[in-house]
């Protein structure tokens, strides 16, 4: 037996001669997964491996029970997504760091509540050959287990085109039920940036920019609630990916009257330090480099999770490409322009802190728009700043009373939260 061969069957172990012929994935059904909070009920993934070649790879994931998957490719780049019930992770350290064969790396995480997904990064075109899930058997537990095989890009795009149809379900976010007509307090929209699997940007400590922006928006959305003035619902209030496109959909759907995104920017070393808070309001052409740099970093959020753009309705579609109407950009650049007047008095600024870039979130046409750049996770003050609960207080605090200054003349006239 070659090298290659032995450490191929090291790498596969007992998963060969358990393997059955390739069943078809069927897409997993939302209504049969484990409620939020069933964690004694949840799968639990303990570890992974990767072996293989440049032709030939299989990827397997150990599990505390058998589970059923949903595979499929996506392209530019080149993914394979695995779309699983609900999944605790519980893998080695930097798992998916690196990969092997035809594997270049992958991640994982929740991607909402009831539903988790791998994607795996391939070095080129791949063709799914098997996709399945085993029984513990032997002493071995169970296992999802996946084998890739090279193929050319015209094969590889055919396959989409034809059989790439993953049933689609919505992001279940918290909060009420589209535009409630008989409260007229205005509706205010937080939406914490990333979730799930798709981390957003790393701490010099390996803290992740999800967890910083959800605990931000938690304690903003509680300031802005005590005075009952508004009311006030997040995208998400978990660990859990929400489309961009889905974080948009949400606040038009429900009339929203604001809608502040949160995030906490980073840099690379080589790039120089940076420091302090930015708001950012939608513009075609950004403001400068690094607004320009900034809004692709976060407009690839869906391609770094493995969603497919191409499937959107068309009025989203239509979102994404017209401009925001003239009204709501006046009403988006009024707000930034107050918060950032009241951020002055309690956090760093960035030192040009108003700027424009074309950031997916921010295009509603008839809901004024910003977001908040809260620091940088890259620069040791201001993540000092992101992770104290003193900090984020006060400066939720500025935000709250940025957030009265523009709503002010509207409810001492009775404008009920019609910001537009």
């Amino acid at each position: 037996m070659s090298t290659q061969a032995v450490a191929w069957a090291l790498c596969l172990g007992a998963a060969i001669s358990l393997a059955p012929a390739a069943r078809a994935a069927e897409p997993v059904d939302s209504r049969a997964l484990p409620a939020p909070g069933a964690s004694r009920d949840v799968p639990v993934a303990t570890d992974v491996r990767v072996g293989g070649d440049d032709k030939q790879t299989r990827f397997i994931l150990d599990l505390s029970q058998k589970i059923d998957l949903a595979a499929f490719t996506l392209a530019d780049p080149y993914r394979v997504v695995v779309d699983v019930p609900q999944v605790t992770f519980k893998l080695p350290a930097k798992a998916g760091d690196q990969g092997r064969g035809l594997v270049k790396a992958f991640r994982y995480g929740l991607i909402m509540q009831g539903g988790s997904r791998i994607v795996i990064d391939t070095k080129g075109p791949v063709r799914i050959d098997k996709a399945f899930t085993l029984d513990a058997a032997d002493g071995q537990p169970a296992r999802l287990v996946l084998d890739l095989v090279a193929t050319d890009r015209d094969s590889f795009l055919r396959t989409i085109a034809l059989a790439n149809k993953p049933t689609r379900t919505a992001a279940r976010n918290s909060g009420p039920a589209p535009k409630d007509d008989n409260d007229p307090r205005p509706l205010i929209v937080l939406d914490p940036g990333h979730g799930g699997i798709d981390t957003g940007t790393k701490g010099l400590n390996g803290e992740n920019e999800k967890e910083v922006v959800l605990a931000f928006a938690q304690t903003l959305r509680d300031k802005l609630l005590v005075s009952n003035k508004y009311r006030v619902v997040l995208t998400r209030d978990d660990d859990t990916f929400i489309p961009l496109n889905e974080r948009v959909r949400f606040a038009r759907q429900r009339g929203a009257a604001l809608f502040i995104s949160v995030h906490a920017d980073s840099i690379p070393r080589s790039e120089g330090q940076a420091e302090g808070a930015t708001v950012y309001t939608l513009s075609e052409h950004a403001s400068d480099a690094e607004a320009a740099r900034l809004a692709e970093s976060e407009n690839r959020a869906d391609v770094i999770a493995g969603v497919d753009l191409t499937a959107e309705p068309n009025d989203v579609a239509n979102i994404l490409v017209d401009l925001a109407q003239r009204e709501t950009k006046t009403f988006s650049l009024q707000f930034a322009r107050s918060a950032v007047g009241e951020l002055k008095s309690t956090a760093r600024l960035h030192r040009n802190p108003l700027k424009s870039a074309g950031f997916v979130v921010l295009r509603a046409p008839d809901v004024p728009s910003v977001l908040v750049e809260l620091g940088y996770m890259s620069t040791k003050d201001d993540l000092k700043a992101l992770t104290s609960p003193a900090w984020r207080a006060k400066t939720a605090d500025a935000l709250a009373q940025a957030v009265d200054t523009f709503f002010g003349p509207r409810l001492a006239a009775g404008a009920g939260g019609a910001a537009r």
